[in-house]
């Protein structure tokens, strides 16, 4: 009987292990489709704030009514079917697979229901683009989140005595999502493109159904089961929740939930001007704020073997509010002088202490109500979910538009200091001492953070600045003169300066025929915009920031008059949404994307798709003026081979600067004007235009020292191996291997030179 006991004891550890690592891959896959997901809703329905919210708010929604679905009717399904909640699990996870591969089908029939919905701002827009978005991915969404509630129904199967379910299978997921993180971002987006990305998922996906089926047909025949001491009518009790403190417990999970995905809202707006705005700026915060959870969910389930070591609520609402305020103050621009390098480690690293909180708190509090039931777990997790649906909604687009960065952090961090003052008497009683140096630290942390430091929105440090907020980004105008700037979210975006002028007037000048029309995608300053104006066409600019579009009058005093004329728009949406619902043609249609280079999204204005759209919104004979900037070598190439993949005929130009690209091109043939045909071309405003800063040069000179700068395509294209740009490999944002590549490449050469002239100097 006792080497029975072993057995079956021994056989229950392989169980737990093999739980483990499904969680463990499901973690991984469920991070990766969110992310991919949400970056092929932005190619569909156009980079804009609503679909970020909407994607978000339905994945998290979608987890919510998973886990309080699974967890009220795993008992009822697992007495009429007589299956194992093992195989049920496994029937969700074949179907994540399915929708894993589906979900890019669905978009992409999704926008074309859209194209004729109107602007993307207006009512109807996005109450359909919600529907069509909520419908493409919240059944798999609901499938995710039934896993938790179900692996727990089967972990009392064979363990009766087991009330820390949860927290255990929260601990595997939360490490297999911060796995996911770093590995779709980090190498493998760069290495298989998008779609490949998906379809590897969907393999893990349906390696752990067949894998858990596997399972299950061993477990309903062993004899193991047999001597478990619990059967699937013991799968879950009545379902309610114990009373003492349970209403206090579930406000806190709502609460924790609510603020710390509206922090992560925010601190990926705090921090942009710290971490840039690539695609591994957000993934850092992301996977730190995963790693993080991880240490905390793993710390306590450390200490749950000894009650003793458990922290209690009080002292954890402590901790958040002492933590909650360290983001405040790591990312303030002041502290740029310990090097940007620094400063981005010290961020991300503000964020790991309040995140490991979270992550033991939320961990110790399910773990608490549920005492291992599957239905009062995935009740009390779906409101926490609830809470995670809200928070970036309220954040994104009440808190940060009103209040700013650092405001909003404050206000969010406000109801663990109301939690701690629910609780004072509790420590009071405990430790005097204790309670009151706790209350002036919060006080001074409250206080300093309001009073000292500072975000990059303070226009203290800018010189007649203008700082407006919406629910996109915050928007700074700022200087005098010439020496006027713009930047978005801290990131600056452009200057007043002849190239953005030439990006309007020497595409209009090629064509004999007089243009009739322009489309300005991307309007930074307004320069090109205003510029194209000057012609008395109609021009068009679209773009994405409504505050950017309101900056037009800081940066030229005829703003105002520029925008009455009849034939002249700014349109706030997103470009490439624009283009596919227009039926309108443009003679020229002028890019100049936010810069980097490698900015997130950048490679939806880059890509061949994206060419392959914009080239019938252009006349017979219409130019395409694309603007590249500074970037590195193997991108301006990728750039010009998803240029020419589209278009037969391309003209490229370094600027009148001597930096950055001017690329023109078209489907038809076309020759750049001689000057003297340029000169009489130009309108008599358009050339007082293109003279505004330089009143000490003629346009004939302006245009000769562009066309004296001329690269051949087809020498930039000579080089072998040239990877060009599409929606499903954004080459240019994904850089990361083959820069370490480079690296090492660079090091291993370094190194060799070193040991060969080491090895000559000895003979």
């Amino acid at each position: 009987m006792t080497r029975e006991l072993k057995r079956i004891g021994l056989l229950e550890r392989r169980i737990y292990y093999l739980v483990f690592l499904f969680f463990l891959a499901s973690g991984f896959c469920g991070l990766l489709y969110q992310i991919i997901w949400l970056r092929l809703a932005f190619a569909a329905f156009g980079i804009i704030t609503p679909v970020l919210s909407v994607v978000i708010s339905v994945f998290m929604l979608g987890l919510a009514l998973g886990s309080w679905a699974a967890g009220r009717y795993v008992k009822t399904i697992a007495k009429r079917t007589g299956w194992s909640a093992i195989a049920i699990y496994a029937l969700m996870e074949f179907l994540i697979g399915v929708g894993g591969l589906s979900v890019p089908k669905i978009f992409e029939i999704g926008q074309s229901l859209l194209l004729p919905a109107g602007d993307f701002d207006s009512f109807f827009y996005l109450m359909l683009s919600a529907v069509i978005l909520g419908t493409s991915i919240l059944p798999w969404c609901i499938f995710m989140g039934a896993t938790i509630p179900l692996m727990m129904a089967f972990i009392k199967e064979f363990d009766q005595t087991n009330t820390k379910g949860f927290s255990y299978l929260y601990l595997a997921n939360v490490i297999g999502a911060m796995c996911g993180t770093i590995a779709t971002a980090g190498f493998l987006i760069e290495w298989f493109g998008l779609h490949n990305t998906l379809a590897i998922a969907a393999c893990f996906n349906f390696s752990l159904a067949a894998a858990s089926l596997l399972l299950y047909f061993w477990y309903s025949k062993s004899r193991f089961r047999k001597a478990a001491k619990n059967t699937l009518t013991g799968i879950a009790s009545s379902g309610s929740l114990p009373r003492i403190k349970s209403k206090l417990f579930i406000s806190i999970l709502f609460a924790t939930g609510f603020t710390s995905m509206a922090m992560e809202v925010a601190w990926t707006r705090a921090f942009t001007q710290v971490l840039l705005t690539t695609i591994y700026s957000f993934a850092a915060i992301l996977a730190a704020y995963l790693f993080a959870t991880w240490m905390g969910s793993w710390f306590y389930r450390k200490q749950i073997a000894d009650r003793a070591k458990v922290k209690d609520i009080p002292h954890l609402m402590i901790y958040l509010a002492y933590f909650s305020f360290l983001p405040i103050m790591a990312s303030d621009p002041r502290l740029i002088v310990i090097g940007h390098r620094s400063q981005a480690v010290l961020v991300l690293g503000s964020i790991l202490p309040f995140c490991a909180t979270l992550g033991y708190l939320t961990s110790k509090l399910i773990d608490d109500l549920s005492q291992g039931d599957p239905n009062i777990a995935g009740r009390v997790y779906a409101v926490n979910t609830i809470g995670c649906i809200l928070g970036p909604l309220f954040s994104g687009y009440l808190f940060l538009p009103i209040l700013g960065v650092r405001l909003c952090l404050i206000l969010l961090a406000i109801p663990f200091i109301g939690y701690f003052i629910y609780y004072f008497r509790n420590i009071w009683s405990r430790s005097f001492g204790y309670a009151i140096s706790a209350s002036i630290i919060i006080i001074a942390l409250l206080v300093v953070s309001a009073r000292f430091f500072l975000s990059y929105e303070d226009s203290v440090f800018y010189e007649y600045a203008v700082v407006r907020r919406d629910y996109v980004a915050t928007v700074i105008s700022y200087g005098e003169g010439m020496n006027k700037r713009l930047l978005v979210n801290g990131i600056g975006m452009t200057v007043l300066c002849p190239i953005t002028k030439c990006m309007a007037h020497v595409p209009l000048s090629i064509r004999d025929k007089k243009p009739e029309s322009a489309l300005i995608i991307c309007l930074g300053m307004g320069t090109t915009f205003r510029s194209a104006a000057s012609w008395g066409i109609k021009t068009i600019a679209v773009e994405l920031v409504p505050s950017v579009r309101d900056t037009l009058d800081f940066y030229f005093p005829d703003a105002k008059e520029v925008l009455k004329k009849r034939n002249v728009q700014i349109i706030v949406d997103d470009g490439r949404r624009f283009l596919r619902r227009t039926s309108e043609k443009f003679d020229i249609i002028t890019i100049d994307p936010p810069p980097p280079v490698e900015a997130s999204g950048s490679a939806l204005l880059y890509s061949e798709d994206f060419y392959k759209i914009l080239k019938t919104r252009l006349k017979e004979g219409g130019i395409l003026a694309q603007w590249f900037p500074r970037g590195e070598d193997v991108s301006m190439r990728a750039v010009a081979k998803a240029i020419h993949a589209e278009f037969p005929y391309v003209r490229v130009f370094r600027s009148v600067e001597g930096w950055g690209l001017h690329f023109f091109a078209s489907m038809q043939p076309f020759n750049m004007p001689a000057v003297q045909d340029f000169v009489k071309r130009l309108p008599q405003p358009a050339a007082s235009d293109l003279l505004e800063w330089d009143t000490d040069k003629n346009p004939e000179g302006l245009y000769q020292a562009l066309i004296q700068r001329e690269i051949s395509i087809e020498r930039i294209l000579a080089s072998a191996n040239i990877t060009s740009i599409t929606d499903d490999r954004p080459f240019n944002e994904y850089f990361l291997m083959r820069r370490v590549k480079k690296n090492l490449i660079s090091l291993y050469q370094t190194f060799r030179a070193i040991l060969l002239y080491d090895n000559g100097e000895s003979h």
